[in-house]
């Protein structure tokens, strides 16, 4: 019997072709079009200032800086540039300052930032100044200076706390959306609901003596296999089609077994609630109308609309209350951090209880309803 009833419902789900084609297409747009959209908001590695470099001073030192200067991924040095860069005569000799004209106007937060990654290769050529006016004195001294070094890596030993793990474009935008594409297939399945409520498909079956956890359960099962192959779809996305777009690639870099479980976790709170919707629900307008709102504004809480880190703290606070922030935790911790069935088991249990206390409640509502004939 309980087979029977899957089959049934799968026929009612693939039947409505359009419904399958937005529940797939529409979040893998989403995580493209944010991807992109979002890529130079996440980092800043991928701004690029155009210069123009004008070297009146034209000795080794300052040919080998314009060298270094053009290595950098932030510049792009060609002719005709908003932004010029000149190296007065006798620069390499005196306490001169380089010259930088900006014909285009910047933010201030732009110059700062286009001064601090012009530091770098300044700084270097200083050190090259004085090694070789050090060399004229004692080979030692100006030795020391080649031990002197600039990177990052040798600078600083830095070490992040747990929640200050900042996702790119790309980590953010596909979590993101497969929890809100999962939750978004509220609308179908309250509205399937309904229709066959009113149809009395559920009196009938129900006087058959077919139990309405059977039929509920029934409703469930192809949901949570759409999911799945969806959530695996918005991945593929993510890993391929994403950096055609020259935005970073989406790594896993925790276990597909994780992803599997947070995948189902957040499939189940998803139905879960569809079911209660419908159950409260009168029609399939209303359904659709509180399915979609209810959506909208867990994702808008829970960091899918707006990511958590840059919200204000109470905000944060206030997210811990949405499901979604919960599946979202919890995918991230998979990209993020590696993270494998027991990193995400909070999250997934969380769902877990929700999804639970939600089906039981609407198993209730529903069968007080069908003993009244409603």
């Amino acid at each position: 019997m309980f087979s029977a009833l899957i089959k049934k419902e799968f026929l009612l789900v693939f039947r409505d072709k359009r419904a399958l084609v937005v529940l797939f297409l529409m979040p893998a747009l989403f995580i493209l079009i944010i991807s992109v959209a979002m890529r130079d908001v996440f980092t800043q590695e991928s701004v690029v200032f155009d210069i123009q470099i004008v070297d009146l001073d034209k000795s080794k030192i300052t040919k080998e800086m314009i060298e270094d200067i053009t290595k950098n991924r932030s510049f792009k040095v060609r002719k005709n540039a908003d932004i010029i860069i000149t190296i007065p005569q006798k620069y390499s000799k005196s306490k001169k300052k380089l010259k930088i004209e900006i014909k285009d106007s910047l933010k201030s937060d732009e110059i700062e930032l286009l001064k601090a990654k012009l530091l770098k290769d300044i700084t270097s050529l200083k050190l090259k100044i004085i090694k070789t006016r050090l060399l004229e004195f004692s080979d030692e001294a100006g030795a020391a200076i080649d031990n002197i070094s600039l990177e990052s890596n040798e600078l600083f030993d830095l070490k992040y706390n747990s929640k200050d793990d900042i996702p790119n474009s790309t980590q953010q935008s596909v979590p993101s959306w497969i929890v809100f594409g999962m939750f978004f297939m509220i609308t179908p399945i309250s509205t399937v609901f309904i229709n066959e409520r009113k149809q009395n498909t559920l009196s009938r079956l129900s006087s058959m003596n077919v139990p309405v956890f059977l039929i509920i359960l029934a409703k469930v099962v192809p949901y949570l296999f759409i999911a799945q192959i969806q959530a695996f779809l918005m991945l593929w996305v993510g890993m391929f089609v994403v950096p055609l777009f020259d935005t970073p690639a989406l790594s896993v870099g925790g276990s597909y077994g994780a992803f599997v479980f947070m995948s189902l976790a957040v499939s189940i709170c998803a139905t879960s609630l569809a079911i209660l919707i419908a159950v409260l629900s009168k029609s399939s307008e209303q359904a659709s109308t509180t399915g979609g709102i209810l959506t909208i504004l867990l994702g808008a809480i829970g960091g899918v609309m707006v990511p958590k880190f840059i919200m204000p703290p109470f905000m944060q606070t206030l997210a811990d209350i949405s499901p979604m922030s919960w599946g979202l935790d919890g995918f991230l911790k998979i990209f993020l951090k590696s993270g494998g069935v027991s990193m995400v088991m909070s999250e997934a249990t969380m769902l877990m209880v929700f999804a639970i206390v939600i089906f039981a409640i609407s198993m209730i509502l529903l069968n007080v309803k069908m003993k009244k004939g409603l």
